[in-house]
């Protein structure tokens, strides 16, 4: 990364991480723990970082605000983290619009072609992460096929992928085996 270039991070809560009640709208997450390493390693070098997560997203909420908040920003590179709230609403909680993991697949798509044929962002996609701490719960089982297409479309696009339900579940296996 170089100097002035946009490094736009987008997704839901995780992302999101408090930005609105941060004054440099970063969050206090993993966007400005990531902003705060480039800062601190690459001082002469240190991108423009962007947070636009919102709390609450869903995949089809990414699609409603995708040229506002990206396309628009014309970003260097894009980070997409979502998916949790997919499964959350069809654990029962909303029957409103459930997106199972074949459309999510094909709307991910959609949004990564779309940065693909209108910018020249890189793109890095984050598995989502966890639903809860139980590694069997239902929720963490009906996550698996959505974290399967994040993987998928990592490998289609060649994009940069984040490992981060492999690396939370792996965290919970070795908390487990010690207790």
């Amino acid at each position: 990364m170089k100097k002035n270039e946009k490094l736009l991070f987008i997704g839901d809560s995780i992302t999101e991480s408090g930005r609105y009640e941060d004054s440099e709208e970063i969050g206090y997450g993993y966007v400005r723990l990531i902003r705060d390493f480039l800062q601190i390693t690459f001082p002469d070098q240190s991108p423009i970082v962007i947070n636009h997560g919102i709390s609450g997203n869903h995949i089809t909420d990414l699609v409603s605000r995708w040229d506002r908040d990206v396309i628009s920003v014309n970003p260097d590179y894009v980070s997409i983290s979502i998916g949790i709230n997919d499964v959350w609403r069809r654990l029962g909680h909303s029957e409103k619009e459930l997106v199972y993991p074949d459309m999510y697949e094909e709307i991910y798509r959609s949004l990564i072609e779309e940065v693909q044929s209108k910018t020249k962002a890189g793109i890095i996609l984050a598995e989502p992460t966890i639903h809860g701490e139980d590694i069997h719960s239902k929720g963490n089982k009906m996550l698996l096929p959505y974290v399967e297409a994040v993987r998928k479309l990592g490998a289609e696009y060649k994009a940069i992928l984040v490992p981060a339900h492999q690396a939370f579940m792996e965290y919970l296996n070795q908390r487990r085996q010690r207790s």
